[in-house]
């Protein structure tokens, strides 16, 4: 796991109060290509790892609508 020290994390806007968040670093890594996702409860667990290109392709399909319920 990559050294996560000094990684600003960041919410969506969108996030509501209800405590079902995920926060994203990106800013630190950009330079190996890797997006860092965690829980906003729970922030020393595991997160998720993605590379550039997974996360554009999952914001396009948030953006496109393709897990709207």
């Amino acid at each position: 796991m990559a050294d996560l020290t000094g990684a600003i994390w960041r919410k969506s806007q969108r996030s509501g109060n209800g405590g079902n968040c995920v926060e994203v670093a990106d800013n630190l890594l950009a330079r190996e290509g890797l997006v860092f996702v965690r829980d906003s409860k729970n922030p020393d667990a595991a997160g998720l790892a993605f590379t550039a290109a997974e996360w554009d392709a999952f914001v396009g399909g948030v953006r496109d609508g393709e897990f709207d319920l």
